[in-house]
């Protein structure tokens, strides 16, 4: 049975008191709905902010529920809180509130590259949870995506090398990053200048490198460097060799991504869809007389992450190369999502 259908079993429900710390971000939208679509069985939701945003009223299973301050003591007799509210705040209130015996799923990268704390996509590394950790951290959007596919084919033929391009959407950068590129669009197609506010480059009808700081002794900027190393400790593949170029693409959500693989031993683009053909919460979107590949478009709202386009490398003749493009909701898989299947497993 999965975790899902014994969620909806009368008989293995109980009711936790859950808070989301971050409630009135793009994020926190996007878990306050995930928690009601998936009937997550919640006794008493709490929705934590900044001060500057407490007394806002949001709604859940059509009720309006006021948002309070984050303190510490906010966390007393809350089961599970959901974190997307940033690295400091996670640094500072996770530990506070697992002290007071609220399991943490922090979205935030403070906690991901702990070797204490186990960063988790449940289908792919759920058996981590087993040991009921008080923190958990929810992966990088692009590693969170990423794995879905990466896991069920280094699962069949164990993967030596990744090379990955990203396509990242409006949503990686947060409600505001979303709001500029619907208003400098506006802006340009109505010819009037429009200076950039929230991201570094003009956004409409443009690409740019990913707005996070290079590393003057690799090269690699930060988001870059948080996806390779996410990862390999996803998949359990400390030398695992993995290189991406991540790129910002004016899409308002949902990122796409090109990867190359290279295997262990010789693959074929067959073997790998039916690999990937059962995989839980993958959807192969792989048509290629009708040239109908995974599309941002088509992943924007869906919890699967959509792959296809899968052939082989022309550029390498030892036959053990792949190519792929997938594409998967940022906010959801991503991020929100990811985060609430690893809580339903402590609902269990």
């Amino acid at each position: 049975m999965s975790v899902q259908a014994e969620l909806e079993n009368p008989a293995r429900q109980r009711l936790r008191n859950v808070a989301i710390v971050g409630a009135t971000g793009a994020v926190g939208a996007e878990l306050i709905g995930c928690l009601e679509r998936r009937g997550f069985p919640v006794a008493q939701l709490k929705l934590l902010a900044s001060v500057r945003s407490a007394g806002k009223t949001l709604m859940f299973k059509g009720r309006p529920l006021v948002v309070e301050p984050l303190t510490a003591e906010a966390f007393d007799g809350v089961d599970i809180a959901l974190f997307s509210a940033g690295a400091a705040i996670s640094r500072e209130f996770a530990p506070l509130a697992a002290a007071r015996g609220c399991v943490v799923v922090d979205n935030s990268s403070a906690f991901r590259m702990d070797p204490a704390t186990p960063l988790v996509v449940p289908e792919v590394n759920g058996g981590l949870l087993a040991s009921r950790p008080m923190i958990v951290a929810n992966p990088n959007c692009v590693a969170a995506i990423a794995v879905m596919a990466l896991a069920p084919l280094h699962a069949r033929n164990p993967i030596v090398r990744v090379i990955g391009a990203t396509y990242q959407s409006a949503s990686g950068a947060g409600a505001a990053a979303m709001a500029e590129l619907e208003l400098s669009t506006a802006a340009h197609l109505a010819g009037e200048a429009f200076a950039p506010k929230v991201l570094p480059h003009p956004y409409a009808f443009n690409v740019f490198s990913h707005n996070t700081a290079i590393d003057p002794a690799t090269g690699y900027n930060g988001e870059e460097t948080k996806v390779m190393d996410e990862i390999r400790k996803l998949m359990a593949a400390p030398d695992m060799r993995v290189s991406f170029t991540c790129v910002r693409v004016p899409v308002l959500r949902a990122h796409s991504m090109a990867l190359t693989l290279e295997f262990e031993g010789q693959v074929t683009a067959m073997e790998a869809l039916s690999w990937l053909a059962d995989a839980p919460g993958v959807r192969l979107v792989n048509d290629s007389e009708n040239n109908h590949f995974p599309m941002p478009s088509e992943a924007t709202g869906v919890d699967d992450v959509l792959v296809g386009r899968l052939r082989g490398d022309a550029s390498d003749p030892t036959g053990r190369s792949l190519t792929l493009f997938l594409a998967g909701d940022q906010l959801l898989k991503g991020a929100a999502l990811n985060a609430v299947q690893i809580a339903e497993q402590y609902a269990l």
